[in-house]
């Protein structure tokens, strides 16, 4: 859902929403989060990639807000990012946006999130729907269902069976 007024960039960032929205040109867009399944995931994740972090040279952050363009902002479920990122937005791609769907959430809306991040530059955008047990890497050809998620340069691989148990 969305507000139907027109803001300012200044003005969303000086608001505080609970849970925090993305922007997009001028529109405060509302995110679908709350279910236990949604969390639980999102939770799993964090862990995954944060007892790693060290090893890998990354640091995880769940719901972080990330400027795609000059009037967009995007928040994704989970950022990982190479290094520390030295800025309280980030306005650099994440190497990882993961998503994970919601009961609510539409494909035209999230083909459009995923679109923001790739044309950003996130090498890696995953979106997990944590009903059907599956994942999909975004590509700018598509989405594809993968049992395996995988990342190079670090090499990171993200074994699907151990986050949906």
């Amino acid at each position: 859902m969305a507000t139907s007024s027109i803001i300012s960039v200044k003005d969303y960032l000086s608001t505080s929403y609970r849970p925090d929205c993305d922007y997009v040109d001028g529109v405060v867009v509302e995110r679908n989060v709350g279910e236990y399944d949604h969390g639980r995931l999102q939770a799993a994740l964090v862990i995954y990639f944060g007892i790693r972090r060290k090893e890998l040279g990354i640091r995880v952050v769940p719901e972080q807000r990330v400027q795609v363009s000059a009037t967009r902002f995007r928040i994704p479920d989970v950022c990982v990012v190479l290094g520390e990122p030295g800025e309280q937005i980030f306005t650099k791609p994440p190497f990882i946006c993961i998503e994970i769907l919601s009961r609510d959430d539409r494909l035209s809306e999230m083909r459009e999130r995923v679109e923001d991040y790739l044309a950003f530059g996130v090498p890696y955008v995953w979106i997990l729907d944590p009903r059907r047990r599956v994942a999909y890497r975004c590509t700018e050809a598509g989405f594809l269902e993968t049992r395996e998620l995988r990342t190079e340069r670090p090499e990171i691989v993200v074994p699907l069976d151990a986050l949906f148990e």
